[in-house]
């Protein structure tokens, strides 16, 4: 290893040396969440030595068949933060109601999270990632309705993902910018790798569960045909890489180029994907980078949550394929 390596917390010490953290306490909680990482990191590298793949025979709040990594992952979230006495609440996939955690005068923040974001890959040694944000507070010390304080007030100054798979890697931004961290598991630290991460404009991928394609608005099917479609400059046709993970996916577009789009269909009016612990948070990240987030009408980041399982539906990515995706959501014809 080079000397010159930056780990994640001399990175966010010079960050905040240089006053572009918006506060100390930001910087700790995303180092709280690299703890826990490296501890998922562990447990889902040996879950099939330790008993932990396979289902516990329960759904979660969103409808999804819990995994035993599903229920354990929440818990090492839940124990980090906890203990932390910055984060008045959390939210997460696994549990239908927000936990209040601690309501001191430091407690600013509240988490949302996705402890185990595409927990159907774990039983095949498949990509699998961790999804977070954080929202500050507006009032603080007592916990009289955090819930509404999060749908009326709170504002996303944070967000991030961990991705477990050939290597660790965590992104995160706090609002200027975009940089990931892969751990180097010999020393245990997470290593600045990929610096100021940007979006390409455009790019040769998309990624779509295209089992709903017969369920999705004739437009979605127009926009999938087109592209699929061969044409005489060679731009297309698009290559398809879905792995059923969105960490995984979205990752590979905001390093090279390409969109991910999760649509309603005849099941999901409203979508499928949660705002606040999957779509708004990866807006942030993707927003940052200098991609786009929208819903096909508007944009993910404007939307405020009305519910703590909210879903919507999301095109993310290369902001001139979200943009040409929106384009074919007005028309009928493309």
């Amino acid at each position: 290893m080079s000397s010159d390596a930056v780990s994640l917390s001399r990175f966010l010490a010079r960050e905040s040396e240089q006053r572009t953290l918006p506060t100390p306490a930001l910087g700790t909680l995303i180092l709280e969440m690299a703890f826990a990482s490296k501890i998922l990191s562990r447990e889902i590298r040996r879950a099939a030595l330790v008993g932990r793949l396979g289902l516990i025979g329960e759904k979660n709040v969103t409808g999804d068949a819990q995994k035993k990594l599903d229920v354990y992952s929440n818990e090492v979230v839940l124990e980090a933060f906890e203990r932390s006495e910055l984060v008045a609440a959390i939210v997460s996939e696994e549990m239908e109601e927000l936990r209040t955690v601690g309501c001191s005068d430091t407690a600013d923040y509240i988490l949302s999270v996705d402890p185990l974001d595409g927990s159907s890959n774990t039983d095949v040694n498949g990509s699998v990632g961790t999804i977070f944000s954080f929202f500050r507070r507006t009032v603080g010390g007592a916990c009289d309705d955090v819930e509404a304080e999060l749908r009326d007030s709170a504002e996303l100054v944070a967000a991030g993902y961990v991705m477990y798979g050939p290597s660790t890697v965590m992104v995160y931004t706090h609002g200027n910018g975009v940089n990931g961290f892969t751990l180097d598991y010999s020393i245990g630290a997470f290593l600045l790798s990929h610096e100021n991460i940007r979006c390409p404009a455009s790019g040769p991928y998309y990624s779509a569960n295209l089992g709903y394609y017969h369920d999705w608005d004739s437009r979605i099917r127009n926009f999938a045909d087109y592209l699929i479609e061969r044409d005489p400059n060679g731009e297309r046709p698009y290559s398809l890489r879905y792995s059923g993970a969105f960490v995984a996916d979205l990752h590979r577009n905001l390093l090279e180029g390409g969109i991910y789009f999760y649509p309603a269909d005849r099941n999901h009016p409203h979508g499928k994907l949660r705002l606040l612990y999957e779509c708004a948070p990866m807006a942030f990240i993707t927003d940052q980078a200098g991609g786009r987030a929208s819903t096909g009408h508007a944009r993910v980041l404007d939307i405020k949550p009305e519910a703590l399982h909210q879903t919507t539906p999301l095109a993310i990515g290369s902001s001139d394929l979200v943009d040409l995706y929106d384009r074919f959501n007005v028309s009928s014809d493309g």
